[in-house]
């Protein structure tokens, strides 16, 4: 037992070492692409201070629990931990660069999951506020509309419902799963026509297929058949006011869609970024 420990112990710091050296990297990686508007690491003093030349700064929510900094992550070494019932937002106000109205965008995450429920990870979104001001959100499991357990990404022009429908289709959702507690990177891109999802740097496309729940709707006896991988939307993406929030949205006139799990960075462009890019960001 003592060899074993006294190996471990010259071992240690060459392990933690490569952990940074890898962290590092993958940071800057993310940072040179061009478009970056912010980035969070969760790194450092002001943890939640975006970096590069935005300045964003996610807020606590009074009477809202803020999720817990934990020592461990891919970006930084530090995380932000999600137990179901936390999130922190910019108010719209203060948005800035994060409102993409009529461009395009890219969200791209580094979590680690813990499956069961819908989870928010990331945007700007809110499906409440005068029938809704949603813009762009990065989602984890959308399963109404054929989105359960996958990388999905949202868009809006309108902010509301996509009619006929009760709810917002609009979204784009990855063939893979999503892995339960396991750390994966999760990301989407939109170029103004069309939404992809990806699952650790990687797109993979799916065949049309009937959604969910839209059979029987005006001009949909048989239902609506499409592809969720890419999704097209050729509509754009609104200016509808909506704050930025990191691990939930507001539905129904409070949160909800809340996150569980870690989030160990968070990252939006203003361009959608290639497929190159996007695989040079998985872990």
């Amino acid at each position: 037992m003592k060899k074993f420990s006294f190996a471990l112990l010259l071992v240690l710091p060459f392990l933690i070492c490569g952990c940074r050296e890898k962290s590092g990297a993958l940071q800057q990686k993310a940072r040179v692409i061009p478009g970056l508007v912010a980035l969070w690491d969760f790194g450092g003093k002001d943890y939640l201070t975006a970096k590069g030349n935005s300045g964003l700064t996610l807020e606590t929510v009074p009477g809202i629990e803020a999720p817990v900094l934990i020592r461990e992550g891919p970006l930084s070494g530090q995380s932000l931990h999600y137990d179901g019932g936390e999130y922190l937002r910019i108010p719209n106000h203060k948005t800035g660069a994060l409102d993409l109205h009529g461009g395009q965008v890219s969200v791209v995450a580094w979590i680690r999951w813990r499956s069961g429920q819908t989870g928010f990870v990331g945007g700007m979104w809110d499906e409440s506020t005068e029938g809704g001001k949603r813009q762009y959100g990065l989602f984890v499991s959308l399963p109404y509309y054929n989105g359960k357990d996958n990388v999905c990404g949202h868009v809006s022009k309108t902010g509301k419902p996509t009619p006929p429908f009760p709810y917002s289709i609009d979204y784009s959702a990855s063939s893979q799963t999503v892995p339960d507690g396991e750390w994966c990177m999760v990301g989407f891109t939109y170029d103004g026509k069309y939404i992809r999802s990806y699952l650790n740097g990687v797109f993979e496309a799916r065949e049309p297929e009937l959604i969910d729940h839209t059979t029987g709707f005006e001009g949909y006896p048989d239902g609506l058949v499409q592809s969720k991988n890419p999704y097209y939307f050729p509509d754009g993406l609104g200016s509808n006011g909506s704050d930025f929030t990191l691990g939930a949205v507001l539905v129904g006139g409070r949160p909800g869609n809340f996150y569980r799990g870690d989030i160990g960075g968070f990252a939006v462009y203003d361009r959608a970024i290639s497929d190159a890019e996007m695989a040079s960001l998985s872990l």
